[in-house]
């Protein structure tokens, strides 16, 4: 029990990167972007294809980074200069990558056993922290830029930033090559933590993404950069945890993670309308026993005059 949620936490920690290139598309863009699904296969390609070639794992996993973002420019070129609507860009960049994965991995799937990778060097559960709370500090820092500023103004109204002479084609261009960079840096740490990549490894990711972002900001809110992006990587960890703790039910198998999956979103979508419910219906209970206190104490008085 005790290793299986050390290695949820683990698992947690390697995803955040993914979930918060999620974020940035989904909450600071206000865009629906599909290309997740293939951005993460191609960070795991791009990996395991350098790093069985001789490369380092490091600069394997920097030119896994570099791949994501230029698939991200690809898609924001789609939506801003190919004037394609933003979801259909998005699926356009996915199927298209499907094809570019198998290029790159020149089979189905890459095999990283007895390869030195960044996994094997160093222990995730200790190291992982720190790097994520880096990449979490820098993109807090970026966001209170004078450039991460107009980046989150075109995703919350982009005609009043144009108007101010902001570029908004360019901040969106920015925030989906910056995402889908963060996707595939998780796909490569994720394709060294499994040691092989698969050309289909990244189905639902985007699904995956939307659980530990919504899962977060229901647990631990959003009400500043600092604290959504915090919820976040929570979310992540928080999802995993509980996937790791469903599989352990005798009557689930492997086959239904997806099942899972499906129900933890919806649960973690319903959840915040069920508690405005519960607590509209607590104000009302609260409002009725004050009128009828009121009407009471009126009612005293008009004994006590007569």
């Amino acid at each position: 029990m005790l290793n299986s949620m050390l290695g949820a936490v683990e698992l947690g920690l390697l995803y955040a990167f993914m979930a918060l290139g999620v974020y940035i598309t989904f909450r600071i863009l206000d865009f629906p972007d599909l290309t997740v699904d293939g951005s993460f296969t191609t960070g795991g390609a791009i990996a395991a294809v350098m790093i069985t070639h001789g490369y380092s794992p490091g600069l394997a996993t920097l030119g896994a980074l570099a791949g994501g973002m230029l698939a991200g420019l690809c898609t924001g070129l789609l939506h801003t200069k190919g004037k394609i609507n933003g979801l259909l860009s998005g699926i356009l960049m996915m199927i298209a990558l499907y094809s570019i994965n198998l290029r790159i991995l020149g089979k189905p799937n890459v095999s990283l056993m007895g390869e030195t990778t960044l996994i094997s060097l160093m222990n995730p559960l200790y190291v992982m922290p720190f790097v994520v709370i880096v990449v979490k500090v820098l993109m807090d820092v970026f966001f209170r830029t004078d450039l991460g500023l107009a980046l989150r103004a075109t995703g919350d109204n982009s005609r009043m930033i144009r108007s101010f002479g902001v570029n908004t084609d360019s901040t969106t261009i920015l925030g989906i090559s910056l995402s889908n960079g963060l996707v595939a840096l998780s796909g490569a740490l994720i394709a060294q933590y499994q040691a092989f990549a698969d050309s289909s490894m990244g189905i639902g990711m985007i699904v995956i993404g939307l659980a530990s972002v919504i899962i977060g900001e229901a647990i631990f809110g959003s009400g500043s950069v600092f604290r959504a992006t915090l919820a976040v990587v929570l979310g992540s960890i928080v999802y995993r945890i509980v996937v790791a703790l469903a599989l352990r039910v005798d009557w689930l198998d492997a086959s239904d993670l997806k099942l899972i999956t499906a129900i933890i979103v919806i649960v973690a979508l319903v959840f915040p309308s069920v508690q405005r419910f519960l607590k509209q219906k607590k104000s009302a209970r609260k409002r009725t026993a004050e009128l009828a206190r009121q009407a009471l104490k009126g009612k005293r008085g008009g004994a006590a005059d007569a």
